[in-house]
C-alpha cells in the first residue's frame, strides 16, 4: 500500500502540459524552503563566529576565571595559590593589582587603568603577549632605575609615546597632609606596546609589575585577585564552581561568562531573535505548498473519487499528499543545507568579506558552522513544512466519491 501512495504522490508532482501553472507554486514553495534554509545556516554561523570571536578577543587580556576576597586583599597569595591549583581542570594562575591613575607624557595626558601582573605567570594565563606589536610583556619584571609600563597601542597614539619613551603615573592613592592628600608620582618607561583590537582595552588600559603597582596603591603585601586560566574555556563555569567551594564563602569566583553575562545574554537573545525572523521566510513558503496542494486536490477531486471507489482508505489518500508535501520540504531542505553548507565553506576559506579593523574585533567575516544549529534549522524546515501538508491532506481525505462523480 505504501508503494501505491508513493506512485500516485509522484505522479501529481509530475505537472501535466495544463498543469504548468501547480508546478511553477511547487518549484517555488522547493526555493522557499532552500532560501529559508540556507539563509539561516549561513546568518547563525556568521553570528555564532563574531560571538566565539568576540570571546576569543576578550579571554585574551582577561583570564578565564577571577578570584577575589570579599572586604579586601588576599593575603595569603601562597596559599590560595595552592588550593587553586590543586583543582582539576585549573592550568595556571597570576596574581594581580589593580589601580587607577592620570598618565602624561611631553604632550599629552589621560586616564589609565593600571594592572599591576606578574609578566612570567601572566603570560601562562593572559593571551596578552600574543597582542604586542612592540616591546616584549617580560620587560615588566626586569629590574631597572626607572619601571616599565606596557600601553595600548590607541593610548600609546594619543600619548604620542612609543617604546624607549618615558610617561609619568599620578595616582590619588597618597599620604594624607594638612594640604590634603598628596598624591603620588612615578616615572615610567615604556616597554612594550599591544594591540587587541577593542578600543576600551588599547585606549584605556596598562600594564606594570607587581612592586610598580604596590607603590601606587599604598598596598604593602597581598594582592587584589587571583586570575585562572583553565584547559577547557566552555566549562569554566564548573572549574570556577570548584574553585569557590574550595575556597570557601570569604571569596568570590566568576569565570568569563559572569563578568560579561550581561553581552553574551544580549547576543544569545539576539541569536534567536534572528533564528525566529528567517524562519519566517520557511514559513512563507509552506503557505505555498499549502496553496499548491490545495489547487492539487481540486485539479484531482475525480481522481481521488476514482480510487476513494476503487478502494483506496482515507488514511490512503491523506497519506498521498503528505508524501507530495514531504518531498517538497525535504527537497528544498536538502537544497537549502548543501548551498548554505557550501557557502559558509567558501566564506570561510577565500574570506570574500572584509570588516573596518576599527569598528570590528576580527578583519574579515567569521564563520563558525555549529552541527547542532544546522540540525536543528533543517528539523525546524521539515516540521513546518509537514505541518502545511496536514490540512490539504484532510481536504482530500473528506472528498466523498459519489458527490464527486455526479457532477463530472
Amino acid at each position: 500500500m505504501a508503494s501505491f501512495e508513493w506512485f500516485v504522490s509522484l505522479r501529481y508532482l509530475r505537472a501535466k502540459r495544463k498543469q504548468k501553472f501547480i508546478s511553477l507554486i511547487t518549484l517555488i514553495s522547493i526555493l522557499g524552503v532552500a532560501v529559508g534554509v540556507l539563509a539561516l545556516i549561513v546568518v547563525l554561523s556568521v553570528w555564532t563566529g563574531f560571538t566565539e570571536g568576540l570571546r576569543d578577543q576578550i579571554i585574551g587580556v582577561n583570564a578565564h576565571a577571577l578570584v577575589q576576597r570579599h572586604g579586601g586583599v588576599i593575603g595569603d597569595t601562597e596559599e590560595v595559590t595552592a588550593k587553586i591549583k590543586a583543582i582539576d581542570g585549573v592550568e595556571a594562575t597570576t596574581p594581580y593589582i589593580y589601580a587607577q591613575a592620570l598618565i602624561s607624557s611631553a604632550t599629552q595626558s589621560t586616564g589609565v587603568v593600571l594592572r599591576g601582573i606578574d609578566a612570567a605567570t601572566a603570560l601562562k594565563v593572559l593571551r596578552i603577549g600574543q597582542k604586542m606589536t612592540a616591546g616584549n610583556l617580560i620587560d615588566l619584571d626586569r629590574s631597572a632605575d626607572v619601571p616599565a609600563i606596557v600601553l595600548g597601542q590607541d593610548m600609546a597614539r594619543q600619548l604620542r609615546v612609543g617604546v624607549g619613551d618615558k610617561v609619568r603615573l599620578l595616582s590619588p592613592n597618597g599620604p594624607l597632609s594638612p594640604m590634603g592628600v598628596l598624591p603620588k608620582i612615578r616615572t615610567c618607561m615604556v616597554a612594550g606596546i599591544f594591540e587587541t583590537g577593542m578600543s576600551e582595552y588599547d585606549a584605556t588600559m596598562g600594564f606594570i609589575n607587581l612592586d610598580t603597582a604596590r607603590s601606587l596603591t599604598d598596598l604593602r603585601q597581598g594582592v587584589h585577585g587571583i586570575e585562572i586560566r583553565v584547559n577547557d574555556v566552555d566549562h569554566a563555569d564548573r572549574i570556577a564552581a570548584a574553585v569557590q567551594q574550595a575556597l570557601g564563602q570569604g571569596y568570590s569566583v566568576r569565570d568569563w561568562m559572569q563578568l560579561n553575562q550581561n553581552m553574551f545574554a544580549a547576543l544569545k537573545l539576539e541569536k534567536a531573535g534572528i533564528f525566529i525572523a528567517l524562519d519566517l521566510i520557511i514559513l512563507v513558503a509552506a503557505l505555498n505548498i499549502i496553496s499548491a496542494l490545495i489547487m492539487v486536490v481540486m485539479e484531482k477531486t475525480r481522481d481521488i473519487a476514482i480510487l476513494k471507489s476503487m478502494g483506496a482508505t482515507t488514511r490512503s489518500i491523506m497519506r498521498i499528499f503528505f508524501y507530495q508535501g514531504a518531498v517538497i520540504g525535504l527537497s528544498g531542505t536538502t537544497l537549502g543545507l548543501a548551498g548554505g553548507l557550501t557557502l559558509c565553506a567558501l566564506l570561510k576559506h577565500y574570506k570574500f568579506i572584509e570588516l573596518p579593523p576599527k569598528v570590528y574585533p576580527m578583519s574579515t567575516m567569521p564563520i563558525k558552522v555549529v552541527p547542532f544549529d544546522v540540525t536543528l534549522i533543517a528539523v525546524s524546515a521539515i516540521l513546518i513544512t509537514l505541518a502545511a501538508t496536514l490540512y490539504p491532506s484532510w481536504k482530500a481525505s473528506q472528498i466523498r466519491p459519489a458527490e464527486a462523480l455526479t457532477y463530472e
